[in-house]
């Protein structure tokens, strides 16, 4: 019997052809042979098809599937049907892989039993000064284990999406990416979390991913603020606020906390508090809800949120809560 390949890449690509060629070298360079490579053109009107038909007949591990213009989750799905491997790795046209990827994510995933393995990324490109993103990545490269990655799932996404290897039958269980008016990547981890997904993260750097302009994430509606705000409340909503009964206290009174504060009020869930340690701050009403010092914070039954933008600032309110006897997870959820 003719056997499938050990991992699938899953590639989608759209008028990359300024970056695809290293992309493809860095994929035909990999110590772990035995793989495929799914790629899914998405409709390119440069020369990005071609380029794409050139590595196929020159590697016969290099599948190719043409489509029209759809979109990237469309694109994501097309792969994810054709692909035959029990591992897949997710891989973008414009980053490049390091030789030992696959096969460290390989042994990786065997070695911890997790769904999804990550891997620590190196920024590079046109906009590597980029402080916000610099600051992404570092905060992203420090997420390795399961714990780490989840306790951080509602601030910001925990992996970096093109350096993930997941489990082919896991992904195909959750019907793949979902086109939700949200980051498809972030809506995916989420989705993963409540279905009992294993995460974790190497912690090699195995991916160089490129910053530049013309990235979705800088372009699309669906990666702005108010987007990942919108997908974290609905991930609440089925989670910890299910019960429309049950309020919030909010920690910060600070514009992230405010912004927290207007959502959960579209949903109907109250807010019964803020806590703040600025004492200008205290004894006042925002929302209608008072603001309350550390000493007079709830304590379990509400949903407290960790609704500060510092990671400083969220250490503090994690030690004062945890020492108050709440459990983060539980009761306490840092957001951003």
């Amino acid at each position: 019997m003719n056997r499938g390949p050990r991992v699938s890449v899953l590639l989608p690509v759209r008028d990359a052809a300024d970056t695809l060629a290293q992309c493809l070298e860095s994929l035909a360079r990999q110590t772990l042979t035995d793989h495929e490579v799914v790629a899914v053109d998405d409709g390119s009107v440069d020369a990005t098809a071609q380029l794409l038909e050139a590595a196929r007949r020159a590697d016969p591990r290099v599948r190719v599937i043409h489509t029209p213009a759809r979109g990237l989750v469309p694109a994501l799905n097309a792969g994810l049907a054709e692909a035959r491997a029990p591992l897949l790795a997710r891989m973008d046209a414009d980053d490049e892989a390091a030789p030992e990827r696959f096969e460290a994510q390989e042994r990786g995933m065997d070695a911890a039993g997790v769904d999804a393995l990550g891997s620590r990324v190196e920024l590079f490109g046109g906009l590597r000064g980029n402080a916000g993103m610099q600051r992404y990545v570092a905060w992203q490269n420090e997420l390795l284990t399961h714990a780490q990655i989840t306790r951080e799932l509602f601030v910001e996404s925990p992996l970096a999406h093109p350096s993930v290897m997941l489990r082919t039958e896991r992904l195909r269980d959750l019907a793949g990416w979902v086109d939700d008016d949200a980051p498809e990547d972030y809506d995916l981890w989420l989705r993963a979390h409540a279905a009992g997904w294993l995460f974790g993260k190497l912690p090699q750097v195995l991916l160089r991913w490129r910053d530049h302009s013309r990235r979705l994430t800088r372009q699309d509606p669906r990666y702005s603020a108010a987007a990942f705000q919108r997908r974290k409340l609905k991930a609440l909503l089925a989670g910890p606020l299910a019960d429309p009964a049950r309020e919030v206290v909010v920690w910060g009174a600070g514009p992230t906390g405010k912004s927290w504060s207007r959502a959960l009020s579209t949903a109907a869930r109250r807010v019964a508090a803020f806590v703040e340690v600025d004492p200008r701050k205290l004894g006042q009403r925002i929302h209608a809800a008072p603001v309350l010092g550390v000493a007079d914070a709830p304590g379990r039954g509400p949903l407290h949120l960790a609704a500060v933008s510092g990671t400083e600032a969220r250490a503090r309110i994690r030690d004062v809560t945890a020492a108050a006897g709440l459990t983060e997870g539980l009761d306490l959820i840092a957001v951003a």
